[in-house]
């Protein structure tokens, strides 16, 4: 988009003011006090004001209370939010930033002419179809064919075991690019989960896809879509354990986002898998030799962190079989935000760099983190990095 772009109203030539479809109180609680911006990664890495959510929120009320334009200006402002939340802990006012950031980006969305996301995350609510080419890939990664390195890809799996219920104790969530690309990390996480004695359910391809990155992109009716076929292929009380943080925190506010009793219902059964566990911390067998033998640093998706205000029981569980060391940077964000390192890859590797520095003055030997998109883009970055559950999995004396 050219720098004096604009994006039209919804009804071209209108003179009627533009609107963000913003809550008018949650637009007018930010107080300006600036608390925010040292818990910003953008913020942190440009010292600009259009980078942080003071300036965003300040943005916003300039196109929905005085008409101002949707131009390339204040796309760049919204764009180039990670949308961590890291702001929304740290503001004295609570400040709903999230929402505000969805309402605008689902409105920025209706007036895009084209946007690629709309038809690239339809294919992940279909897993045949992102399984086919998840596997055209691999093959196209193995030909040199794809520069993975600048794309930010990992290796892709050219084939995965499959994984099979054991019982009806618990769901495990496995959704869509997780599954076709890291699904032994689901099975590492299987396997402590039963060994804490439960049996686990898997969900039909119903349940392919949270619709976390569809919702960051505006998509809000397919994020919708997502969320009711997800429900439905989780029926019934049990606990529902995800062992992604982003898809968690989705999860975690389908209450909010449908806006009905069901998914409210819904969303109180949801747990990051470590949360699960923590409380289930007697039942855990004992670590084998390995056990404390290793250092590892834990780096706290934001999602994790910041939305789902979860992150301790990670630390809590992986303690029992590891050196646990925390990082100095007060959970900052790395820069992955879903499909955020493949959209801004400039701003995304700025903001990894502060936390490849937290990384090495931690002295770790691994770091862990509880969501796939941090994993891969901490180990483009050439850090050894793993699903903590990975770490308990191997370090569980499972014939005990």
């Amino acid at each position: 988009m050219s720098p004096k772009a604009t994006l039209g109203n919804d009804r071209e030539g209108s003179r009627s003011r533009p609107t963000l479809g913003i809550d008018t109180e949650e637009l007018a609680s930010c107080v300006s006090c600036g608390l925010c911006l040292p818990h910003c990664p953008t913020f942190r890495v440009t010292g600009e004001e259009w980078a942080s959510p003071r300036g965003r929120i300040s943005a916003m009320r300039e196109v929905q209370d005085n008409g101002a334009a949707v131009d390339a200006a204040f796309l760049s402002s919204m764009d180039s939010c990670v949308q961590c939340r890291g702001c929304e802990p740290a503001c004295p006012s609570g400040v709903p930033f999230g929402s505000m950031m969805e309402a605008t980006q689902a409105e920025l969305a209706r007036r895009r002419r084209f946007d690629w996301r709309r038809w690239g995350f339809r294919v992940l609510g279909h897993s045949w179809l992102l399984n086919l080419m998840s596997r055209m890939l691999a093959v196209a990664q193995r030909l040199r064919l794809v520069p993975s390195k600048r794309l930010g890809l990992p290796p892709i799996p050219l084939a995965q075991g499959r994984l099979r219920a054991t019982g009806d104790d618990v769901w495990l969530f496995t959704g869509c690019v997780m599954d076709a690309w890291q699904r032994s990390t689901h099975a590492a996480v299987k396997r402590v989960v039963e060994a804490a004695g439960a049996g686990v359910a898997l969900p039909g391809t119903g349940a392919g896809c949270c619709g976390a990155l569809s919702l960051h992109a505006g998509l809000e009716d397919h994020a919708r879509s997502l969320a009711v076929r997800t429900m439905k292929a989780l029926e019934g009380s049990a606990p529902i354990l995800v062992d992604s943080a982003g898809c968690g925190a989705a999860l975690k506010e389908y209450g909010k986002h449908l806006g009905t009793p069901e998914a409210a219902a819904f969303s109180e059964r949801v747990l990051d898998v470590n949360e699960w566990l923590a409380a289930q911390a007697d039942r855990l067998p004992a670590g084998g030799e390995r056990g404390q033998d290793i250092t590892v640093a834990v780096h706290d998706p934001c999602h994790l962190r910041h939305v789902q205000r979860a992150h301790q029981p990670v630390a809590d569980v992986l303690s029992r079989y590891a050196t646990v060391v925390a990082l100095d940077d007060e959970g900052l964000c790395c820069g992955a935000g879903g499909a955020y390192a493949a959209m801004q890859p400039d701003l995304a590797a700025s903001i990894r760099d502060r936390k490849l520095e937290a990384i090495k003055r931690s002295g770790a030997d691994i770091v862990v983190s509880a969501n796939p998109g941090c994993t891969i883009h901490l180990a483009n970055a050439g850090v050894t990095v793993r699903h903590p559950l990975e770490i308990v999995d191997e370090a569980i004396d499972h014939d005990g």
